[in-house]
């Protein structure tokens, strides 16, 4: 049985690996699956931080554009005029720190120190010369070194005259461009090449670390741009992973458990008997009975043996138990039944040659027996004598004799395989009524060598003679075995020292070469007679 046990147990650790192997593609599909998620919803909160960020700049810089075009009216009029205006309309502006006026190129009016005489095109050529709108630079005249944006709004198109507006962009970017730990490190505006970085009050260009990556989104609007410096998605991403790790091992092992269900039939040893069967990965074998007199070949028993692609060829007593438990023993003799009906023209037609089968004593429950022969053997019109042989592994209940009765009726002679090994006893031989006992081959290999077996040998030996029932010596391997059972009136032999199992198809060649040496020997017998 530690063989049976070996092989379920492959199947069991087969069993087990494939649910390993799947929980741990799960678990690391779902690592990778929110390592993705991860990464590219932290792409999405920069890229989104960016477009708000220069959403808001545009509407800070939106109505400063409108007061600049209304002011452009006051343009080329004297600065004592227009100064308590400019002066209004900076109050009304948080952001701006000055109003200047400039005409013919000259900055001639400022809301904070007056009359101004000071040449537009020689302090700021980008927007005088290079048709810039919006320039960063720095304070020179009311907070010295600070930060300013310039903001042009031009009257004319040759760009001498207009409104200029300076504006406190270092409050504006500390109030829009507060980072986002952390995925978002750094915040940075630019206009034209120039930078202003969050936290930084000196105009320079903001670089990128080694392991820092960028996204930059620009204006529609206005000539900015603004660039968000954080660390790598993945390796943020990928830092967020330990959290993830609970529930994405839970799911593993939910798929690896439903895994391990789903293939218990697939993956166990019935399983692969049924596939076994519709796969034709079952053949059928025969072993001959030789004539314990004469030698002549009495019959077949028929026996079936099982070649798998996947485990190579299993032995009987492996499988059949296992068929048994799991009620699958009934479709394999169902089997052998219809492969000995196929190879029936090509077996001895006499009556009395013998063709015997095993049959389990489940396969007895209900008529089961009797139902499929009446369907697979009768309409064959056979000529040969079928005897069935029930096993002893399971004892057959009372209900199930009649069936036993019921093939003695229809001719089918009835034998106890195994004798003595299983539930058999003196009253199990009476209600069975046998035709035949097979003498198990540990007491056929006992003979000689246990005096115990050999004891229990006779013993079955005068049993069976003295109820008149046929004997079948099992496993007869040597000379010396023979012998002796033929001496004490075994019946019939079957065994290694006459023929090994064969394919049932090679029985016609075997049995012709057997009946010659039969015919040369009985020669030479009488050849050597005085």
């Amino acid at each position: 049985m530690h063989v049976s046990q070996h092989i379920v147990g492959q199947f069991r650790r087969k069993r087990l690996l494939i649910a390993s192997t799947v929980a741990a593609v799960v678990l690391i599909l779902t690592l990778t699956v929110r390592f993705m998620e991860q990464k590219g919803q932290i792409e999405q909160q920069a890229h989104a931080f960016a477009n708000n960020a220069v959403s808001r700049f545009d509407k800070l810089f939106s109505p400063l554009d409108v007061a600049a075009s209304n002011t452009l009216g006051l343009v080329g009029l004297t600065c004592d005029h227009v100064r308590a205006p400019l002066i209004e309309k900076l109050a009304t502006l948080q952001t701006v720190r000055s109003i200047m006026l400039i005409s013919q190129d000259m900055i001639y009016c400022s809301s904070i120190f007056g009359e101004r005489n000071r040449q537009f095109s020689e302090l700021y050529p980008e927007l005088a010369v290079n048709n810039q709108r919006m320039v960063l630079s720095v304070d020179d005249s009311l907070l010295k070194g600070s930060p300013i944006l310039l903001l042009w709004t031009p009257r004319t198109l040759d760009n001498r005259s207009g409104v200029l507006q300076a504006i406190n962009i270092e409050m504006m970017s500390n109030y829009l461009l507060e980072p986002s730990l952390p995925w978002i490190e750094r915040a940075v505006f630019n206009v034209a090449g120039k930078s202003l970085e969050y936290g930084n009050p000196l105009i320079e260009p903001a670089l990128p670390s080694e392991d820092e990556v960028s996204y930059e989104e620009s204006s529609l609007r206005y000539p900015f741009s603004v660039t968000l410096l954080g660390p790598s998605p993945g390796k943020l991403a990928l830092s967020r992973l330990p959290s993830q790790l609970p529930l994405a091992l839970l799911l593993s092992l939910l798929t690896g458990y439903i895994i391990w269900l789903a293939t218990a039939n697939r993956m166990s040893f019935s399983w692969q008997i049924t596939y076994g069967l519709s796969a034709k990965e079952f053949m059928v074998y025969c072993q001959p009975l030789i004539n314990a007199r004469n030698g002549d070949c009495y019959g077949i028993e028929l026996l079936l043996r099982w070649h798998s692609p996947r485990q190579g060829w299993i032995p009987p007593d492996v499988f059949i138990p296992i068929a048994e438990r799991q009620n699958l023993i009934a479709p394999l003799t169902r089997f052998v039944l219809s492969e000995v009906v196929e190879h029936l023209p090509s077996l001895p037609t006499t009556p009395g040659f013998h063709i015997a089968i095993n049959v389990a004593a489940s396969h007895f429950h209900e008529r089961e027996i009797l139902n499929d022969l009446q369907t697979l053997w009768w309409p064959a019109n056979p000529q040969q004598q079928l005897v069935v042989e029930l096993t002893e592994r399971d004892a057959l209940p009372v209900v199930d004799q009649q069936a036993v009765t019921q093939l003695h009726k229809i001719g089918v002679k009835v034998a106890i395989d195994d004798f003595g090994t299983g539930h058999s006893s003196l009253a199990y031989l009476k209600t069975l009524n046998p035709d035949i006992l097979k003498i198990d081959k540990i007491f056929t290999a006992a003979i000689g060598t246990d005096a115990i077996n050999a004891t229990v040998t006779d013993m079955v030996i005068a049993l069976a003679q003295r109820l008149n029932i046929r004997l079948v010596a099992e496993g007869v391997e040597t000379a010396e075995q023979a012998d002796y059972l033929r001496e004490k009136g075994v019946d019939v032999f079957q065994g290694y020292y006459f023929a090994r199992p064969m394919p049932l198809g090679d029985f016609a060649a075997w049995l012709q070469n057997h009946r010659k040496g039969l015919a040369v020997w009985s020669t030479r017998e009488e050849l050597t007679q005085p």
